[in-house]
């Protein structure tokens, strides 16, 4: 028998047995051989690519598999959602959201400092939260908000608010730009009375909360849609190998952030210095994130991380 027939058989079989359910017997008398000659067409037809078998598990199964490979492989606690293929970005982001404030409230205990970090994944998280009043707790802002305009401080102190009234705790803004024009400019900032004092209540949290930037999502990052990078400053960071951001610092894809010239003038927190407290919760939605997800997990700056399962997926898949 010729390939072409060969492999025309082996299809017919194939469609007989995958598409239409029929034994191997039955397939048999149909095309008038033997049994085990059917189980070596549907082997090359296997074999040939013109059968593909996709296996998927259940459910529950499925998110505890992808919690147990991300947690291993990063060396975090991580927590998956269940936002298939069919959910959109946006459902996606608010499962996200709503796990991660579910997570975030049993984290929660007296005359604690929590660390906040503007951005969109935060600000849905903070639209699931809970009445939780907690004594003595501190929320303090992790990086500037000010854009070019001038606005953006509004945006977050409203987010803040929100949080600070369903705990009952109070405020730390970090009234300073996202950016500052100059290094210098930040540099002779820091050395101000005022922004110390924020400075030294970051320094005293025990929690932070944050999300990953990424230039292209679907569902679009704050930072990069509301004027606090020009062009200019897009093309610097392309240069420099950037793939997004946490606390507004830009990290490559292997993690490293230090060279990185944009970050001279970031206002929020270096990897390092989130490496200091003790519990550093991530929140990461939409396939397009892996990459900085990746980047940021590489830069260890999270020690719990909630993702979506497509999310999740995407993010063991690259090499």
């Amino acid at each position: 028998m010729s390939t072409p027939d060969r492999l025309h058989h082996a299809f017919e079989a194939a469609r007989m047995y995958y598409d239409e359910g029929r034994t191997m017997e039955a397939i048999a008398q149909q095309l008038e051989v033997s049994r085990s000659t059917v189980s070596r067409m549907l082997r090359d037809a296997r074999e040939e690519g013109l059968v593909e078998i996709t296996l998927r598990p259940p459910g529950a199964y499925r998110l505890r598999e992808l919690r147990r490979r991300v947690s291993e492989r990063f060396g975090l606690q991580a927590h998956v959602v269940g936002a298939g293929p069919e959910a959109g970005e946006r459902a996606r982001l608010q499962a996200v959201a709503a796990a991660g404030a579910e997570l975030l409230q049993g984290m929660l205990v007296p005359d604690m400092t929590v660390g906040v970090a503007w951005g969109t994944t935060t600000s849905a998280l903070v639209g699931h939260l809970r009445p939780s009043p907690t004594p003595g707790l501190r929320i303090v802002q992790l990086n500037g908000a000010i854009n070019t305009e001038g606005s953006g401080l509004t945006y977050v102190s409203t987010v803040l608010a929100k949080a600070a009234s369903l705990w009952d705790a109070t405020v730390h803004h970090f009234p300073v730009p996202a950016f500052f024009d100059y290094a210098s400019t930040r540099d002779a900032m820091w050395k101000e009375r005022s922004v110390q004092r924020v400075l030294e209540v970051q320094r005293q949290c025990t929690l932070a909360v944050f999300g990953v930037g990424a230039f292209d999502a679907e569902v679009p990052s704050h930072v990069y849609t509301n004027n606090y990078l020009s062009d200019a400053n897009r093309r610097e960071l392309e240069r420099d190998g950037a793939v997004g951001d946490v606390c507004t610092v830009f990290l490559r894809a292997d993690g490293s952030w230090r060279d990185v010239a944009m970050n001279a003038r970031s206002t929020g927190p270096q990897p390092t210095q989130l490496a200091r407290i003790p519990r550093r919760l991530l929140l990461a939605a939409g396939p397009r994130k892996a990459v900085p997800l990746r980047a940021a997990l590489r830069a260890g700056v999270a020690t719990d991380l909630v993702v979506d399962e497509v999310t999740a997926t995407s993010l063991l898949a690259l090499r």
